[in-house]
């Protein structure tokens, strides 16, 4: 069976692996149709993202945790709706039920959790077996968009964390492919957006869905503009999506008093922020991680309703057999590829 498999940090090659067993009960085997790749799957490849030891070895591993499939076994005492043919969208996080994440309802942030395609294999392989419960049925929706579900996941939860509701204005940092879902996400609860990015093509793709758009390269205003255009008061949710020390110090001077920051971008630089602010404004600072299976089953919504707009994110394709060097190519050009779909083999 043929796989893309890191063999160690920074190697990345196309060959041959075992096929997976019968699924068990409560588990089913796929054949994954699309595989989105991710800025979390270029710093595990490099190594920058570590495991710490107590998950065992980090390589050699099979990739691929945004993917669409198809079921192509069942094992016993699964959901009826799970049927042999149907695709799928699968949420790839489990956690481990015991910790206080876990008992207070935050799994995805559990210490303990596991992602497919990071602490166990992939979807970047002909055939896996996954746990059923983690698998959401998608209908007809189109293979690559489903596969754009997990990302959409990633934003509906920041959007969640954030409590927006309808007719509220959000100001989302970075339209890269999380911010783009979070203008969708956005939308979809009836919100206002606005995206700043200094890349206008990426802005482009976010103004078709709805969003006002702030090219940080053309004006050093951007706090005031968007305080402006919220009103004069300021935005009552931003979302930064970049990790980036002056996007998130423009998130503190742009929320209006008592409204919410959520923090969805990851980098591990570091902040300078005046005390002041919190103080002053009362405003809600938040982190973001992934998803849990109620955000997930609203990503799959968002995303099923929004195909259209979803594909046009997809701006690079490529079959399983030219994966490593198509994510190499998509290393080395962050600006030109927004999305990078592999499309695995029948």
């Amino acid at each position: 069976m043929r796989a893309v498999v890191t063999r160690q940090a920074g190697t990345m090659e196309v060959g041959d692996v075992a096929a997976p067993r019968e699924p068990a009960a409560g588990e089913i085997l796929v054949r994954p149709e699309a595989i989105g790749v991710c800025g979390s799957d270029y710093h595990f490849m490099t190594g920058e993202l570590a495991l710490p030891p107590e998950f065992g070895p980090q390589f050699p591993r099979v990739q691929g945790h945004e993917f669409a499939a198809v079921i192509e076994a069942v094992g016993p005492d699964c959901p009826s709706e799970l049927e042999v043919g149907a695709r799928v969208a699968v949420w790839p996080l489990s956690s481990c039920g015991r910790c206080y994440a876990c008992r207070i309802g935050r799994g995805n942030v559990c210490p303990n959790f596991r992602l497919i395609g990071i602490h166990t294999d992939g979807a970047l392989q002909e055939r896996l077996v996954v746990p059923a419960g983690q698998a959401f049925p998608v209908g007809d929706q189109d293979p690559v968009a489903t596969a754009f579900v997990e990302p959409m996941s990633v934003a509906a939860w920041a959007v969640h964390r954030g409590r927006l509701a309808e007719g509220e204005h959000v100001a989302v940092l970075g339209a890269g492919p999380i911010g783009q879902a979070a203008v969708l996400c956005a939308r979809a609860r009836g919100a206002e957006a606005i995206i700043t990015d200094f890349v206008q093509s990426r802005l482009d793709l976010a103004a078709t869905a709805g969003a006002e758009t702030v090219n940080l390269g053309e004006r050093d205003d951007a706090v005031a503009y968007v305080r402006e255009w919220s009103g004069g008061e300021g935005p009552q949710l931003v979302v930064d999506c970049t990790g980036s020390p002056a996007a998130i110090r423009d998130a503190v001077e742009m929320v209006v008093s008592a409204g919410r920051v959520v923090i969805v971008g990851i980098s591990h630089d570091e902040v300078r922020l005046p005390i002041w602010n919190f103080t002053a404004k009362e405003f809600d600072m938040l982190g973001s991680s992934v998803c849990d299976a109620e955000r997930f089953a609203e990503a799959v919504r968002i995303v099923g309703a929004s195909q259209d707009h979803v594909r046009r994110l997809i701006t690079h394709e490529r079959p399983l057999e030219e994966a490593p060097a198509a994510i190499e190519h998509a290393m080395r050009n962050p600006a030109d590829v927004m999305k990078l779909v592999i499309r695995a083999a029948g």
